[in-house]
């Protein structure tokens, strides 16, 4: 029997999340994903049993709706970005994230070699300026080549906003670029206005901790003046 006041066994690190507490079993992991459609005047609701985003949202955006999800841990958000790459490419994306991976940022990388994502600026939480500088260097490889910066900063935020020749859209919600075991939600508007305002107002006036190599960083000009 051991001894109540002895130290306890060594356990394995849990990976990293933003909560600090440990992983335990979440009963709810396995329940499906479930969506809305909204449009003024019209709600059409969607419960399916697939899990697979794809299966739960419409395969074309259509301006002027918003497409809200909630998932139990099963969508990370860099899923709905590949929804909507698989629609249009994207001539600019504003991304900010707490956390993500050296897989997410190759995948980034093949976006731009394939022409699917343009001029990127992407923004990360303060726990890369100490933790990550590894990943934090990788991404910032990928992002100046597009002539974009990699911003770090005191952030919780998820949020992207896109323009591309379809439509433009902004995806807020509580999911990471990584897979996260808890609820999480997200909601994709498909407006030009709320894209520029966080693209003008938000993205590119943000104060960011990291300053190198950004001293000639200027935002991004759209092609277009015009809203859809």
């Amino acid at each position: 029997m051991r001894n109540i006041f002895d130290p306890p066994a060594a356990t394995a690190a849990p990976p990293p999340n933003e909560g600090g507490r440990d992983v335990i079993d979440d009963p709810n992991k396995d329940e499906p994903a479930k969506a809305c459609s909204v449009r003024p005047k019209r709600i059409e609701r969607m419960l399916h049993a697939e899990n697979e985003l794809e299966n739960i949202i419409p395969w074309h955006f259509r301006p002027g709706d918003a497409y809200h999800v909630f998932s139990y841990g099963n969508i990370d958000s860099i899923a709905y970005l590949r929804a909507i790459l698989k629609q249009q490419p994207l001539e600019y994306l504003a991304c900010q994230t707490f956390y993500l991976s050296t897989s997410h940022i190759e995948q980034l990388r093949k976006w731009m070699a394939a022409g699917l994502l343009g001029r990127v600026d992407f923004y990360v939480g303060e726990i890369f300026k100490y933790k990550y500088i590894d990943t934090y260097l990788a991404l910032k490889d990928v992002i100046i080549s597009s002539g974009g910066r990699v911003g770090i900063l005191r952030s919780h935020a998820k949020v992207m906003a896109g323009f591309g020749p379809r439509f433009d859209f902004v995806a807020e919600g509580s999911a990471n670029f990584n897979v996260n075991q808890r609820c999480e939600q997200m909601c994709i508007t498909v407006d030009s206005d709320l894209a520029r305002f966080y693209k003008e107002e938000v993205f590119d006036r943000l104060k960011i901790m990291n300053l190198d190599n950004y001293d000639n960083w200027t935002p991004f000009l759209l092609s277009r003046d015009d809203s859809i």
